[in-house]
């Protein structure tokens, strides 16, 4: 049996339609393109830091003042992140990415002509930061659409090209700067952004409809033949009734039970495809934002440990150089410990994939672990001493980085938070909220570095915020079951309004309309 029903054309897209999440098939090409999605938006980000000592000798600006550029881009990137889950509900995701690389590209092309920082805050900060956001969370929503067992390691092993970027685009754009300058350089950066374009193009819609229809034709019809035997049963055959108890002891209305006249039609409609009758009551879910996530306890608590967890993202690559250069290590050996933190990322974040990917395991816990040796890491780096402590601390980091980053926005998808079916508001309404940590975050790191004139008092920032962060992480699952038990009783009291209304017999009900009809009738 093929799993795949039929391939819906539609104007500028072509939708792939399964009976059920595919777990490859054209996904492996979506995964490719999340691959170079993410290589070309957080590896040069995590990359422009090349560019600093060219911007404020060209600028003749402070290193603090060249840094709100990235500030600038990061926080555009996630406070603008509902405004991309409403766009790809509406337009679609491939337009969305496409529309997104063409903002990236714009933003570093007209970058590499600017004459103040003031135009970097605008060209790179606002321009390419919405581009940057148009093109990775629309990409990783619906990698996650087409892959579910296999959801965490696929997630994890695309989302490595950052790390790749990381480890060469910044020596590849440092040669190439000593050769045409750094603003063709940046030129050609903004070029080779072009390439999300062509990704976004591959991101072909995904459609999941099941084959309820075929299975619910019998019961329908046994149920029918069900109330027919109980009319003979008490001698009441609906041929001895008159037409008002005919139409209402068939099942069509009977309360819920509305599936039965669309029924009686199909004979008629024979020759159209049944794909249309499916197709009406996914109408109620074209929500472009839905904000009932943040009724959910669980993702309450989800989002704030994005909130806290995301101030320890960031610092430890913005201040290992300059931590390391206090303990007088070299230039050169800087640039090798971040270049080890970048590859332990690597398999940090294939190892975290493997293991979600394993099926008796809650994953909400393996993700609380990492976090907690993730604060570990982070409190270490100011005991270190000498280069190959800061390398281990380094090793150690990246590794546990991996772990964290690469899964904490598809995790999202697991019912422990809010499913599949509300991934993409969801994820939305999350890295929003994250941006305020990004934003605030490496600010807050460099004042506690002002007042204390220690590198350290940065680390120990971003290690409490990590340990907030598991704390919230920690109370994600309890949120979760303590809220099913609490709407439960609610439900139950919804469900069981109705039915004491009901008679049990629906011949007695249908007898009783019928004496009313008479009555109504004598009064006339």
């Amino acid at each position: 049996s093929k799993m795949t029903v039929k391939a819906v054309k539609m104007p500028c897209t072509s939708a792939n339609v399964y009976t059920k999440v595919p777990d490859g098939g054209w996904g492996w090409t979506v995964a490719f393109a999340f691959f170079v999605v993410e290589a070309l938006t957080y590896g040069i980000i995590k990359s422009f830091g090349v560019f600093f000592n060219d911007l404020m000798e060209s600028f003749d600006e402070t290193n603090s003042r060249i840094s709100w550029i990235i500030s600038i881009c990061v926080f555009v990137q996630t406070f603008t992140a509902p405004l991309s889950t409403v766009l790809s509900n509406r337009f679609g995701h491939r337009l969305v990415v496409m529309a997104g690389g063409l903002l990236v590209s714009t933003g570093m092309v007209i970058a590499s002509f600017a004459r103040s920082v003031v135009d970097m805050y605008v060209t790179i900060g606002i321009v390419s930061g919405l581009g940057y956001c148009l093109s990775f969370l629309p990409t990783v929503t619906i990698l996650s659409q087409y892959f579910d067992k296999r959801r965490s390691l696929v997630t994890a092993v695309a989302s490595t090209g950052e790390c790749f970027a990381v480890f060469s685009f910044a020596p590849a754009i440092t040669a190439l700067k000593e050769q045409i300058g750094w603003r063709y350089s940046m030129l050609s950066v903004g070029v080779l952004q072009l390439g999300i374009t062509a990704c976004g193009s591959l991101l072909r819609p995904i459609v999941i409809r099941e084959q309820e229809e075929v299975k619910a034709q019998p019961p329908e019809e046994s149920t029918e033949t069900k109330y027919m035997l109980e009319n003979e049963q008490t001698c009441t055959s609906i041929e001895s009734i008159d037409s008002g108890v005919d139409i209402t002891t068939s099942p069509s209305n009977v309360p819920g039970k509305t599936k039965a006249e669309p029924k009686s039609e199909e004979p008629k409609q024979h020759g159209q495809n049944p794909v249309e009758n499916n197709s009406t009551p996914p109408e109620p879910k074209t929500k472009l934002l839905d904000f009932s996530v943040m009724r959910d306890y669980s993702f309450i608590c989800y989002a704030f440990f994005g909130l806290f967890a995301t101030l320890g993202f960031f610092a430890p690559s913005l201040y290992i150089i300059p931590l390391s250069r206090s303990l007088g290590i070299s230039k050169d050996h800087s640039a090798y410990i971040l270049s080890a933190m970048a590859i332990a990322e690597v398999f940090g974040r294939i190892f975290a994939g493997w293991v979600l990917n394993k099926k008796p395991i809650r994953k909400i816990y393996i993700e609380l672990i990492c976090v907690v040796l993730l604060s570990v890491a982070l409190v270490a780096f100011p005991f270190a001493s000498g280069f190959w402590g800061l390398m281990i601390c380094s090793v150690y980091f990246g590794f546990m980085l991996g772990t964290v980053a690469g899964t904490h926005i598809p995790l999202l998808a697991e019912d422990d938070v809010v499913g599949i079916e509300r991934m993409s508001s969801a994820a939305g309404v999350y890295v929003f909220i994250q941006s305020l940590a990004g934003l605030a975050g490496p600010p807050l790191a460099g004042v506690l570095v002002d007042t204390t004139k220690n590198y350290s008092s940065a680390f120990y920032s971003c290690a409490a915020g990590m340990v907030l962060g598991a704390v919230f992480l920690a109370l994600v699952r309890p949120c979760k079951t303590g809220l099913c038990h609490h709407q439960q009783p609610q439900a139950e009291e919804s469900t069981a309004g109705p039915p004491p209304e009901l008679p049990d017999d629906f011949i007695d009900m249908d007898i009783g309309k019928a004496e009313n009809s008479g009555k109504g009738s004598d009064s006339v």
